[in-house]
């Protein structure tokens, strides 16, 4: 196989011309980041003014969903590493927002659930947040926000089944 003379790049060039790839502004992760933002800064007024974070408010919400649910799964639910959720789920429970028990089946798991007062926050917060959703929908369209979200369910599922595809070829 015959090497290929490598081209020449100044040391002054700007490291895009040294790396090919596509320009990082138009990177899906980074695209991704900013839509995330520019979303979230419209959240994070009304999270603060009733003393939550964004994590506390992603917590919140996926146990208003479930009647309890395990510590690892509401990790994997929350987009959340172990490590933050358990400082997460301390600060929660020790403003009686949330519940935890030992899960009956495995006294190692831990079950955790929304509380009264968690759901009085969540009902205190939610017509602010539907205003919000409300302002997004009219800015965006309703019409564009379905079909934006329909298209990013449908990547999450292809990459999914590509991940499912390269963990099954890993253990053949």
């Amino acid at each position: 196989m015959a090497k290929r003379p490598a081209e020449a790049v100044s040391p002054s060039a700007p490291a895009a011309r040294q790396v090919p790839m596509r320009d990082f502004s138009r990177s899906l992760p980074m695209s991704l980041l900013r839509a995330r933002e520019a979303v979230m800064r419209q959240f994070r007024p009304s999270l603060r003014e009733h003393g939550l974070t964004e994590q506390q408010w992603r917590i919140l919400r996926a146990l208003a969903s479930v009647e309890a649910v395990e510590v690892t799964e509401l990790a994997r639910t929350a987009f959340l590493l172990g490590p933050s959720l358990s400082r997460i789920l301390r600060d929660l429970e020790a403003r009686s927002l949330i519940g935890r028990e030992t899960a009956k089946a495995d006294l190692r798991r831990s079950m955790v659930s929304i509380s009264k007062e968690g759901v009085k926050l969540m009902a205190s917060v939610a017509p602010t947040s539907e205003a919000i959703y409300a302002e997004i929908t009219r800015r965006f369209g309703a019409r564009k926000l379905a079909e934006l979200q329909e298209m990013l369910g449908e990547l999450e599922r292809s990459l999914s089944a590509l991940d499912a595809g390269d963990e099954a070829t890993a253990e053949e």
